[in-house]
């Protein structure tokens, strides 16, 4: 069996029900551990960025206002993000988290258990996760800069900035 990594994300509407708990523990169940994680503003170009393969569909739109948690609230306009670490760890969250569209989601999963459709069309099934080792790498990187991740896990290089603005505690 081989060591996986993948990107797992909650998403606003997870958040906005309060189902972190929930779905964290549903996680355990897995048996992989979180190398890395944070709470992100999802802005614009990264939600168009995460969901590129689907930017032709009619409700890519939607699915970008959703992903940022526009429809929710000032509050509940974040992600919970993680990377996961572990043996055959895409397949075991998967499983976990069930089909994409919750009405078709094991109803024991995450999805099926608290996902539901819009009347757009939108899929709002609480979470994201990778769903291969290709997708599994571009996702992390776009979500996570390798010194937000406890373990080194792709190939890394330093370089120098110069004049890099930074936000400091004061």
């Amino acid at each position: 069996m081989a060591i996986e990594h993948l990107l797992i994300l909650i998403k606003p509407d997870g958040i906005k029900k309060s189902l972190t708990g929930n779905v964290l523990a549903k996680f355990s169940e897995a048996r992989a551990a979180i190398i890395g994680t944070k709470i992100i503003r999802v802005h614009k170009k990264l939600a168009e960025a995460h969901y590129y393969k689907l930017r032709n569909k009619p409700f890519f739109t939607d699915l970008v206002e959703y992903f940022q948690g526009k429809i929710y609230g000032e509050f509940y306009d974040r992600i919970l993000a993680f990377v996961y670490q572990g043996e055959d760890a895409i397949a075991r969250m998967r499983r976990i988290v069930g089909a994409t569209n919750p009405e078709e989601a094991d109803p024991m999963s995450i999805r099926g258990s608290y996902g539901r459709i819009t009347t757009k069309g939108v899929y709002e099934n609480v979470v994201h996760c990778s769903s291969d080792l290709l997708e599994s790498e571009r996702e992390i990187k776009l979500w996570f800069k390798p010194e937000d991740i406890v373990e080194k896990i792709y190939p890394v290089k330093k370089i120098i900035f110069e004049k890099v603005e930074k936000i400091i505690w004061d």
